[in-house]
């Protein structure tokens, strides 16, 4: 058992807890948490730790996830475990994660589906990707395309925001947003912005077709030349005195109608 936290494990694990450049070289990222531990991939699980706690209620459970799998494992003391912990009240179970690459082809082109996709543009707060994430499994979005300089997806907060869509909607960081954008146009993909100047609202839209959503940053909206990407402005209505929507909502608000078009 290791207890104490200048292990050289525990400075590892809270170092990729803080630093994405320390994530991006090992190829990997962290997920804690009883539920996410759940709805990890097991084969993608590197290394598993445990608090002596946790290990001395779950040992079935964590025998039912890991199966026959090898897997690094490790048990802490629980001071030592809530040490390198992200979260005020750790549950007790961490897991280090491979990850996993999509290309965008694949999300250009989901195997069954239209595409349903949405392009964030300079996202910067990690909960609304992570909220993003979630409602876009929701949704049945196909695919998520995010900008070069949007929040990292693997940035602790977004992975628990996104309660367990990370594993399982694909994701593509482009190097040049605009120019990945023109090529879903070229493939037949209509390409809608949310935006104030939008001439029809959101629900007159077709998004039946082939769809992807330009969703800006939280506090300036889409880039110019982001936005000029677009086929079509909507905009979605609003009373009292509120402008615009948190990115997050305005995206849900959009991929649910789309959700329903294409239910009928």
């Amino acid at each position: 058992m290791i207890t104490s936290t200048a292990n050289s494990k525990v400075k590892r694990l809270v170092n990729l807890q803080k630093k994405r450049k320390l994530r991006d070289e090992e190829n990997i990222f962290l997920v804690e948490g009883v539920r996410m531990f759940m709805e990890v991939p097991p084969q993608r699980v590197r290394e598993l730790y445990v608090s002596e706690t946790f290990y001395g209620k779950e040992k079935r459970r964590i025998r039912e996830v890991l199966g026959d799998r090898r897997v690094a494992f490790e048990v802490l003391s629980d001071q030592a475990y809530a040490f390198m912990s992200d979260t005020k009240t750790p549950q007790g179970v961490m897991c280090v994660v491979e990850r996993e690459d999509y290309g965008l082809q694949e999300i250009m082109r989901p195997s069954q589906e239209q595409p349903f996709l949405l392009v964030l543009d300079n996202l910067q707060d990690p909960g609304n990707l992570g909220t993003i994430i979630r409602a876009a499994e929701g949704a049945g979005a196909t695919g998520v395309i995010l900008s070069r300089d949007c929040v990292d997806i693997y940035n602790p907060k977004t992975i628990r925001s996104t309660m367990g869509s990370l594993f399982r909607v694909p994701f593509y960081y482009a190097e040049d947003i605009v120019k990945e954008t023109g090529r879903l146009r070229e493939a037949g993909i209509r390409v809608y912005a949310a935006h104030l100047d939008g001439k029809i609202s959101y629900e007159e839209a077709d998004y039946a077709c082939p769809t992807a959503f330009l969703i800006g940053n939280e506090g300036n909206g889409l880039r110019d030349e982001v936005a000029a990407c677009a086929d079509v402005y909507v905009r979605i209505p609003m009373k009292g005195r509120v402008e615009s929507l948190n990115a997050a909502v305005a995206a849900s608000v959009l991929m649910f109608e789309a959700a329903r078009q294409r239910r009928l």
